[in-house]
């Protein structure tokens, strides 16, 4: 080979690498992990710890909201040492109470930014919103560098509130506010437990921003409809109400519903949902 055949191959090979590494996919993902509490008998924190941490790790997470853990929980899931995350807890914005926490690869991803509000009409600081009785709610949100792409975008993770009708459609309206707010027009991912179905008013509103990722899935979406199973392993899970939404910018190359189980038994409660998308 002569040399400027040679030069003109490896230049098409760098310039072919650049373009590969600029459009590796993201798996992305949204997991309730359903809080601590002795309760749940057989199916406490303790006895499936493990295999929430074996179903990310098997199925290549890359970044993903999590809702409902508390802080011993968050700090189980990251003894998977590819992983640290992002999130305060709900109650006093620092470690009380669940968590809609951030984890994302420690090597592949930099925080450049992040930050906290609650659902409600203050949303600077923990508080409970319109009719919501029990529970302050509150979305964790982060502005990433991927060290791959070299693309940056931003990432939120949510929890609606699961009793007052009116929380959760006030809450559709914030999300969209703050999201315009932080990311303006920069790429944005949000994922979260709407505790809504689709056809609802808010889950509505967020598309008047974002996309729903099993629309816009190239890919057939994968799974049940249903995201909650009630620790019940022949629950009918027809209703979704957990959700990846992705802005103009991303595109969705597969969607799904993931149901592993081990003896009969689900991880959690909630179903994880992911994504594999790219920023273009």
């Amino acid at each position: 080979m002569n040399k400027s055949l040679f030069l003109g191959v490896l230049f098409a090979l760098l310039v072919q690498n650049v373009y590969s590494q600029k459009n590796t996919p993201i798996v992305v993902a949204t997991y309730n992990v359903r809080y601590n509490t002795p309760n749940d008998g057989v199916n406490a924190w303790p006895n499936r710890k493990e295999e929430v941490k074996a179903l990310i790790r098997y199925h290549e997470f890359d970044i993903f909201g999590t809702q409902e853990g508390l802080r011993g929980q968050l700090d189980d899931i990251a003894e998977l040492q590819e992983f640290t995350f992002f999130g305060a807890g709900r109650d006093d914005g620092q470690k009380a109470g669940e968590h809609s926490a951030i984890f994302y690869k420690k090597d592949r991803f930099k925080v450049l930014q992040s930050g906290n509000f609650w659902l409600s009409q203050t949303p600077d600081k923990p508080s409970k919103g319109w009719d919501a009785t029990c529970c302050n709610r509150i979305c964790s949100w982060v502005k990433f560098k991927d060290a791959t792409t070299k693309k940056e975008f931003y990432f939120f993770s949510v929890h609606f509130d699961h009793q007052g009708v009116e929380a959760r459609r006030q809450s559709g309206k914030l999300m969209v506010q703050k999201i315009k707010e932080i990311a303006k027009d920069a790429p944005t991912i949000c994922v979260g437990d709407f505790n809504s179905t689709p056809e609802t008013e808010q889950i509505i509103e967020m598309q008047t921003l974002l996309s729903d990722a099993k629309k816009v899935s190239a890919m057939a979406p994968y799974g049940p409809e249903g995201t909650f199973n009630s620790f019940k392993f022949d629950a009918p899970m027809k209703n979704r109400i957990d959700y990846i939404f992705a802005s103009k910018q991303i595109s969705v190359l597969k969607y799904g519903v993931l149901t592993d189980a081990k003896e009969q038994r689900y991880p959690s409660d909630h179903q994880p949902v992911v994504a594999k998308v790219v920023i273009n």
